[in-house]
C-alpha cells in the first residue's frame, strides 16, 4: 500500500472544525473557543461546521449516518478546506464509513486529525486509499482541555510539533517523552506506524474497510485504549494475533490506556504490560509502552502510514519523514 501524503498547510489556511462523531455541547463553549484560539495562534483561519454550530444531537451523535457523512464529505470536497479538526471523539464513525467519498480524499488528499472514535476514519480512509491520517488532538486539546494534566511548556511543545509537520517544517524527530517510556521487550525497528484506538482497529477488521494484511508487514503497530476492562483488551490483542498480525509487525508501541477496570480481586492484579506480554510471549518483537497518546494528552501526533522507528532498550520513538507533500 502506497501511502497518499495529504498536502501541506500554509500560514492562512482554512481548517475546519466539525463533529464527525460525538456532538458539540453549548456547555463546552470554552473548550470550543480555546481550540479556535490555539489554531489561529498556529497561522492558520478557522471554520465552524454546520453540524458543531448547531449543536446538533442524535442519541450520543452529533446527527444520523447520513447527515454526518454528508458533513465530511462536504468538507472532504471543498478545496478551500485544507484540514478538518473534530471537536470530539465518541461512538459514531464506524456507522459511516461506507458512506465516505473515497475519491475526494484521493482527488484532493487532506490532513485529518483525531483520536479515538476517529481511529475508524483513518484506518478506513488509509485502506481504501492510503492517506496518511494524523492521529492527534481534539480542537479543545489544542486548547485548554489538557490544562490540569499538563504544563504550558508542554502543551506548546507538542502544538510546535504537529504544527511544524502539518505545514512540512518538520521532516523528522524524535518524538519527547514527559514522563519516563518503558522497555516492555527490548529491540529497535523501523516501519510504517499503524494504530489508533484498539477497540476500533480491531472492529474494522472485520468490515470490508479493514486493513490488508500486508499493510502490517514491518509495520510499528500503536494502540490504546479507555474505559474498557482489561480483560477485554487481552482478548482483543488475541483477536490480532489470530490474524496473524502480530507474526507481521516489527514493533509494538502502547500508550496509557485509561479507565480500565481490572480483573475481581479474587482473581488478582493484572496490568496493561502484563497482559501484552502474556499474548506476545511467543513473539520477538520490541515493545515500547506509556507513551502519550491517545486518551492521556497532549497528545504526540502519530501519523498513520509514516516511517517511524522505535528504539524500545534507549526508549525513542522517531518519525522519520514528513507526512505532508
Amino acid at each position: 500500500m502506497q501511502p497518499l501524503r495529504p498536502r501541506r498547510l500554509h500560514p492562512g489556511d482554512t481548517v475546519v472544525i466539525a463533529a464527525p462523531s460525538g456532538p458539540f455541547l453549548p456547555g463546552r463553549r470554552d473548550e470550543l473557543d480555546s481550540g479556535i484560539a490555539a489554531i489561529e495562534d498556529m497561522g492558520f483561519d478557522v471554520r465552524v461546521s454546520k453540524l458543531v454550530e448547531s449543536a446538533s444531537r442524535r442519541f450520543w451523535r452529533s446527527a444520523p449516518p447520513a447527515e454526518q457523512s454528508a458533513e465530511i464529505n462536504e468538507l472532504l470536497a471543498d478545496p478551500d478546506v485544507r484540514a478538518i479538526v473534530p471537536f470530539a471523539g465518541g461512538n459514531a464513525t464506524t456507522g459511516y464509513i461506507d458512506r465516505l467519498d473515497y475519491d475526494a480524499v484521493r482527488a484532493d488528499p487532506k490532513p485529518l486529525l483525531g483520536f479515538s472514535d476517529i481511529t475508524a476514519l483513518h484506518l478506513a480512509l488509509h485502506s481504501q486509499t492510503g492517506l496518511i491520517g494524523m492521529h492527534a488532538d481534539f480542537a479543545p486539546g489544542l486548547g485548554n482541555f489538557w490544562e490540569e494534566a499538563s504544563t504550558p511548556e508542554r502543551r506548546g511543545r507538542v502544538r510546535e510539533i504537529l504544527r511544524g509537520l502539518l505545514t512540512g517544517e518538520i521532516t523528522e524527530i524524535d518524538l519527547p517523552a514527559d514522563e519516563q517510556w518503558e522497555t516492555w521487550k527490548p529491540g529497535r525497528a523501523t516501519g510504517r506506524l499503524v494504530g489508533g484506538l484498539l477497540d476500533r482497529l480491531v472492529r474494522l477488521q472485520a468490515t470490508p474497510y479493514a486493513l490488508p494484511p500486508e499493510a502490517f508487514d514491518g509495520a510499528i503497530l500503536f494502540w490504546e485504549d479507555v474505559g474498557r476492562n482489561i480483560g477485554h483488551i487481552w482478548n482483543d490483542l488475541h483477536s490480532l494475533r489470530l490474524q496473524g498480525v502480530f507474526d507481521r509487525v516489527g514493533a509494538m508501541v502502547v500508550g496509557i490506556p485509561t479507565d480500565l477496570h481490572g480483573p475481581p480481586e479474587k482473581y488478582g492484579p493484572a496490568t496493561v504490560s502484563e497482559v501484552v506480554l502474556d499474548v506476545l510471549a511467543d513473539h520477538d518483537l520490541p515493545i515500547l509502552g506509556g507513551v502519550e497518546f491517545g486518551h492521556t494528552g497532549p497528545n504526540l501526533p502519530m501519523p498513520i502510514g509514516l516511517n517511524a522507528e522505535v528504539d524500545a532498550d534507549s526508549q525513542i520513538l522517531k518519525l522519520l519523514e514528513s507526512p505532508v507533500s
